[in-house]
């Protein structure tokens, strides 16, 4: 831009010199023609010139001003060219001082936008190794997660494994929960029946415990009179429990009484005593006092002898332990007036394996006629 600038100056200068010297090429001329009309003057008469000479003086001169008159005419033409020259190297430069300030303009906002580069650069070196950070911790902790999710499947397939019923688990855990049913059923009807017998379900609950002064006298083996009531009202309602979960005639299982397919191995009558004597006198007085509660039982409930087990046998049974298996301390009266006691006990079928609990269910359809 500045190279073209300065040709056109020089072209302007140049223009102004050939302007200036077609003026004095004129001036010059016409100073001649002065001349020459002074020395025709001299060598003629002052007042008189001929015509020849003045038409040829006036043609020159005329010659002359056209001549003058063209070299004005281009010389304007040559100075409105000059002016157009200059107005348009004004705008020329004009436009140049603009995009030399957008230059600089552009020029700070790349310093600027360099400054910013470089920033973006180091922080971008700082967050690739952060990310480069986080992409190990992440990798770690999906590691970790992986630990954590094959424990996890391990921890399932150990609770699955545990979680699983073991059918025969399942069933034994079902007749022992029918065995306290059937105790509670027995106990709240005797205590309906007797309010003021101490009965009781034992600790394991697999049997009632009714206590021996409550039934005998002390030292004797036979029933009080004013307790036959007890042990016949007993013999009763064993006999109203046990059709669902025996065999034999009056058998009267169906699946609304007895869902689980539970069966009563024996019902055992118990005797016992407190440590007081010796001990062949408590184990005949636990025996008898056994007995005694037996034959009354079946006495007062026949049918009672018909309910068989899974052997055909009798369920109801009798044993006898003297002071063997104590409940409570034979060292104050309390204590021994508990342990003299007899204890209905019952005893349930328990199969060793799946096989022997279906035995029991065909066993029990078999008697109450299911297919």
């Amino acid at each position: 831009m500045r190279a073209q600038a300065k040709q056109v100056r020089h072209e302007e200068e140049e223009e102004s010199a050939f302007v200036s010297m077609t003026d004095m090429t004129v001036g010059f001329l016409f100073i001649i023609m002065i001349l020459l009309a002074f020395f025709a003057s001299q060598m003629r008469d002052p007042g008189s010139v001929s015509r020849t000479e003045f038409d040829a003086v006036v043609a020159q001169r005329d010659s002359f001003e056209q001549e003058r008159d063209a070299f004005e005419q281009e010389s304007l033409a040559w100075r409105r060219i000059a002016e157009t020259r200059a107005h348009r190297i004004a705008e020329l430069e004009a436009l140049l001082a603009q995009l030399r300030r957008e230059r600089d303009a552009l020029a700070a906002e790349v310093k600027r936008l360099e400054i910013q580069r470089d920033e973006l650069e180091v922080s971008l070196r700082s967050s690739e190794q952060e990310i480069e950070r986080l992409l190990k911790l992440i990798s770690e902790l999906e590691a970790e997660i992986n630990d954590r999710d094959a424990r996890i499947e391990e921890l399932q397939r150990q609770l699955a494994e545990l979680q699983k019923v073991d059918p025969l688990e399942a069933y034994l855990a079902q007749v022992a929960q029918v065995r306290k049913q059937v105790l509670v059923r027995l106990r709240d009807a005797i205590r309906a029946d007797f309010p003021d017998l101490q009965v009781e379900l034992s600790e394991e609950s697999d049997a009632l415990r009714f206590q021996g002064e409550g039934l005998f006298a002390s030292g004797r083996s036979n029933l009080a009179s004013d307790k036959a009531d007890i042990v016949s009202r007993l013999a009763l309602r064993l006999d109203e429990v046990l059709p669902c979960f025996t065999l034999g005639e009056a058998s009267q299982f169906d699946g609304a009484c007895n869902p689980g397919f539970v069966m009563i191995e024996a019902v055992q009558i118990e005797g016992h005593t407190d440590n007081v004597g010796s001990d062949q006198l408590n184990r005949n007085l636990s025996a008898a006092r056994a007995n005694s509660t037996f034959f009354a039982m079946t006495g007062a409930a026949e049918g009672v002898m018909q309910h068989l087990n899974l052997k055909r046998q009798p369920v109801l049974s009798v044993a006898a332990y003297g002071p063997d298996r104590p409940v409570t301390t034979n060292d104050t009266p309390e204590g021994r007036a508990t342990n003299r006691r007899i204890d209905l006990r019952f005893i349930m079928v328990t199969p060793q394996d799946t096989d022997g609990i279906e035995v029991i269910r065909q066993a029990l359809e078999a008697v109450g006629g299911q297919p």
